[in-house]
């Protein structure tokens, strides 16, 4: 029986996502994205969902993009119908309610680029790559981007990558802006337990507004996103996670939510 092409581990709610094709480097291809979309299908109706982690099996790829000998034969509409099948299901996983955190070990290239840019923030090792090579094969970024790269590290840096097709290491894209982080592979694994334990020991529905406001208030005026803010901080006071997290403050004690 062949393994699976994403492994799913549950620690109490924080799922981790393994992409598991190492022998191709984790590429991106239509069983894959079928398989992720499954995986979404079931983290949309988590009933305790608190964060996702998303990583490549292996140490020399997160993902090294989307699978070249699958898409070398496509015709245009076929490729349309595999860039379509690819950006609904990671504006899927962008949209989930949780932190959604890409811990990014060895080649980030490509489509796998544009996954990274799809979660909330990245972690990288520090023997982690990152580019959009694609106009090296004649073609253009086709799963998100030319547009969320700019968004992540500004026009020019965008462009720079986009249309030379060069590849940057971890400090490079700590210094732009595209992770937060960079540190040794042994401890980016490290820095996934200590960021469940994190998350588990947070009020789970504070998260999600948080998120919300963030997300949510990037697209309106600041005076419309403040007013969002205003209200989910309100909304807080009417679930039981602010009485018990303010009751353990003034109780000098862990809160229990």
């Amino acid at each position: 029986m062949s393994e699976a092409v994403i492994e799913r581990l549950d620690n109490d709610g924080v799922i981790t996502l393994t992409i598991n094709r190492p022998k191709a480097l984790n590429a991106l291809n239509g069983e894959v994205l079928s398989a992720f979309a499954q995986e979404l299908d079931a983290l949309e109706t988590h009933p305790r969902l608190r964060a996702v982690l998303i990583t490549g099996a292996g140490e020399k790829a997160f993902v090294a993009g989307a699978d070249i000998t699958e898409m070398r034969t496509k015709t245009p509409s076929e490729a349309q119908a595999f860039a379509s099948q690819a950006l609904k299901t990671i504006k899927r996983l962008e949209a989930l309610p949780v932190p959604v955190v890409a811990l990014v070990n060895g080649f980030c290239l490509g489509g796998g680029c544009e996954l990274a840019l799809a979660c909330d923030w990245a972690v990288a090792s520090d023997n982690a790559v990152f580019g959009q090579p694609e106009v090296l094969l004649g073609v253009i970024p086709g799963f998100g981007g030319t547009q969320r790269l700019p968004r992540r590290v500004g026009p020019a840096m965008a462009l720079d990558l986009v249309t030379t097709g060069r590849k940057i290491d971890a400090q490079e894209a700590l210094r732009i802006g595209l992770v937060n982080r960079v540190m040794s592979q042994a401890a980016l694994a490290d820095y996934a337990e200590e960021l469940t334990a994190q998350l588990k020991g947070n009020g789970a529905q504070a998260v999600r507004f948080s998120k919300q406001a963030v997300h949510d208030g990037m697209d309106q005026d600041l005076d419309s996103a403040l007013a969002l803010e205003t209200s989910l901080f309100a909304l807080c006071f009417a679930g039981d996670e602010q009485k018990e997290g303010m009751s353990a403050f003034v109780e000098k004690r862990k809160p229990n939510f």
